[in-house]
């Protein structure tokens, strides 16, 4: 069951309850669909089961967006959007990967399962945030789940493709950063001069290929 309830004087959040789900996902990606273009909304942040809408309240009154934005996502507002898969090679391990042991430890496998795991699960983007192009992706398999580190890193390489509790993720570039790294991709995932400006969007697939030795 949705709810929708004021974030401020100027957003309201809708919420499809607290679980990393295909079906938050789903119902998160059509309300952005419905509500995309709408007049006197500004902006929309979906998370993995919620969206904040930013509105101005000059344009369309908090009570008339809060009846659009129950009625939309009761019915499951919009369409599913086209899906495009897209397939990211990753160097496993060693100084692209340097917490994939610890991963492993905690996981009580070897390094080499962890990355047939990782590889094998198929993806998908929820939303993108933290910084510009950074993709929150859901489908990690749980045997996987490993905290966050206790101090983040000061500087996280851009590629980074890292494990935080069950979230997965794929730095875009340097950054801090205190999720586990166990890989890296050499591909860009953010060019601003580029359009679209980020390699993945909400709803992709994705898929990890691991880059073997001698591999360019």
């Amino acid at each position: 069951m949705a709810t929708v309830r004021p974030a401020s004087d100027r957003s309201l959040l809708v919420s499809f309850g607290q679980e990393i789900s295909e079906e938050s996902r789903r119902r998160v990606a059509r309300l952005c669909g419905s509500l995309a273009g709408i007049r006197g909304i500004l902006n929309l942040h979906p998370a993995y089961a919620s969206v904040l809408v930013d509105f101005d309240p000059r344009l369309r009154g908090r009570a008339e967006l809060e009846a659009l934005l129950r009625e939309l996502a009761s019915t499951g507002g919009g369409s599913d959007a086209a899906e495009r898969t897209v397939e990211i090679p990753v160097r496993y391990g060693g100084e692209y990967g340097p917490d994939l042991e610890d991963v492993a430890r905690h996981a009580g496998l070897s390094a080499g399962r962890v990355v047939e795991l990782h590889a094998s699960a198929e993806y998908r983007v929820h939303f993108l945030g933290f910084s510009p192009g950074f993709p929150y992706l859901g489908g990690l398999p749980a045997q996987l789940s490993t905290p966050r580190l206790a101090a983040p890193r000061t500087v996280v390489p851009g590629g980074s493709v890292a494990i935080g509790g069950s979230q997965a993720g794929i730095y875009p570039m340097d950054s801090p950063g205190g999720w586990r790294i166990i890989g890296r991709t050499p591909l860009r995932l953010f060019d601003a001069g580029a359009s679209p400006p980020a390699l993945l969007d909400m709803g992709d697939r994705v898929h990890f290929r691991p880059i073997r030795e001698g591999a360019r």
